[in-house]
C-alpha cells in the first residue's frame, strides 16, 4: 500500500482555500483601509490642536489675527477667536475623511492675555 503525503484531499474539497479566501479578502482590505483612515483622521486632530494652541498663544502676545489664522489653514482648518477677560481662546474646525463619511474635528485652546 502506497503512503500519501501532505494533507488527504477529497476531489470535491479542491480550490476550497481559494474560494474562502476570494470571500475574505475584500473584508480585511476595507477593514485594513478604514483603520488607516481613522488612524488619518486621528493625525489631522492632533494637528488642528497644536495650530489652536499657537493661534492663542499668537493672539495673545498681540500678534495678527491673518498670522494665527494662516497657521490654522496651513492644517486644512478654520479658525474662530473669543476673548473672555484675560483669556484669549482660539477654535479650530476642519473636517476628515473617512471614506465618503465627513468627520468634524474640532480643537480649542486659550491663552492669558499679553503672557509670554
Amino acid at each position: 500500500m502506497r503512503r500519501r503525503r501532505g494533507w488527504p484531499c477529497r476531489a470535491s474539497e479542491r480550490g476550497s482555500v481559494t474560494a474562502e479566501l476570494a470571500v475574505a479578502l475584500p473584508a480585511v482590505v476595507l477593514v485594513a483601509a478604514l483603520g488607516i483612515a481613522g488612524l488619518g483622521a486621528a493625525s489631522r486632530q492632533v494637528q488642528l490642536q497644536d495650530a489652536a494652541a499657537d493661534a492663542a498663544r499668537l493672539i495673545a502676545r498681540g500678534e495678527e489675527e491673518g498670522r494665527a489664522a494662516g497657521i490654522v489653514a496651513a492644517v486644512g482648518g478654520a479658525l474662530s477667536i473669543a476673548h473672555h477677560g484675560d483669556l484669549v481662546c482660539a477654535t479650530a474646525e476642519a473636517e476628515a475623511r473617512i471614506g465618503a463619511l465627513a468627520v468634524p474635528l474640532s480643537a480649542s485652546s486659550c491663552a492669558l492675555a499679553g503672557g509670554w
